[in-house]
């Protein structure tokens, strides 16, 4: 079997979670609210420190959810140029009727001061700015965390000019456990703040969108219209409990597993890592060996990665990706990269 480090959404549920999926206390949500789903949203409010959380199918439709939620149709969002929500999203953010206008990083992810800079003067012939975006980490620039004091100076400026803050924290999970700062403190820069179940805390579906009550209402309409209307939905919610409760502290494992890779391939044949912050490890390679074929060659010694762009692969640690196995993707990787 290949060692899979395409992403950190290949796990599969272990036993235990297996046994809670199957255990799980439901009923039709749509009607009722599901009881373990309840649970579920009760637990991501609290870390989050927000009033309440709605629980998704999908993160895409989290913050597409949220993007609906806050911004009218003909008005525009900032966004990082990079962002999941606009560059891995099948354009869905054309089902909100909004237009992106891109902040580009002038570091590897955007600060206050390139926020600031891609806000465009009012005028009658420029659609209204209605919403900031931000994404932490920053899946396209590597796992890469924007600091608290960062993101706290990113949200002084959206309340300067008066639109909400929306933070897509698909692996916010990974930042608490970069730094050790409680989510709750990264969330409270933002009116609303997307978590993913499917990544890094190994369950097999599901996210949640966390803000007030109100923002909450707005959102479960929204999750209505895209076909998000859940019935015995404790089912999957019981595997992104239990990987709150217990996948949660082991996340540190996978940002040590991620720097023993990047340290072990960086500089062979040429290629260039992009130092984790967590648990992404982007590889540039020389200008002899493209993405595509680099992929094929590892692929091809039990190793698979993904082709980010035509001259990058990403390699992502997980739960399912031991020392042992990552320490054997290194070697693969290096004897790829040897090879040039």
């Amino acid at each position: 079997m290949p060692i899979d480090l395409r992403s950190d959404t290949v796990t599969r549920p272990t036993a235990p979670m297996r046994h809670a999926i199957a255990a799980a206390d439901v009923g039709d949500d749509h009607l009722d609210g599901d009881p373990t789903t309840r649970r579920l949203e009760a637990r991501v409010a609290e870390l989050l420190g927000k009033d309440a959380a709605l629980f998704f199918p999908t993160g895409t439709m989290a913050n597409l959810a949220a993007i609906m939620t806050h911004a009218a149709p003909g008005t525009e969002i900032l966004v990082d140029a990079d962002a999941h929500v606009v560059n891995l999203t099948g354009a869905g953010i054309a089902l909100a009727g909004v237009q992106p206008r891109f902040v580009v990083p002038t570091s590897r992810i955007i600060s206050a001061v390139d926020v600031r800079r891609a806000i465009r003067p009012p005028s009658r012939y420029s659609p209204r700015l209605s919403l900031l975006s931000v994404e932490n980490t920053h899946n396209g620039a590597g796992g890469a965390i924007t600091s608290l004091d960062e993101l706290r100076a990113i949200a002084a400026v959206a309340r300067e000019v008066g639109v909400p803050m929306h933070l897509d924290g698909a692996r916010l999970w990974n930042v608490t456990a970069a730094t050790g700062v409680p989510m709750s403190e990264y969330a409270a820069c933002a009116d609303t703040v997307m978590v993913s179940f499917s990544k890094g805390l190994g369950a097999p579906v599901g996210a949640a969108l966390a803000g007030t009550s109100r923002l909450m209402d707005a959102a479960w309409n929204g999750r209505k219209r895209l076909g998000g209307g859940l019935r015995q939905s404790g089912i999957i919610a019981a595997g992104a409990l239990f990987g709150i409760e217990n996948h949660r502290d082991r996340l540190s494992i996978d940002h040590v597993n991620a720097a023993r890779f990047a340290d072990a391939v960086a500089g062979t044949g040429g290629a260039r890592v992009v130092p984790p912050d967590t648990n992404i490890v982007m590889i540039d390679l020389p200008a002899s060996l493209p993405a595509a074929e680099a992929a094929r060659r590892a692929a091809e010694r039990g190793l698979l990665v993904s082709v980010w762009t035509a001259s990058r692969v990403r390699v992502v640690t997980h739960l399912d990706a031991s020392a042992d196995a990552v320490d054997e993707a290194s070697r693969i990787m290096r004897e790829v990269l040897e090879r040039g």
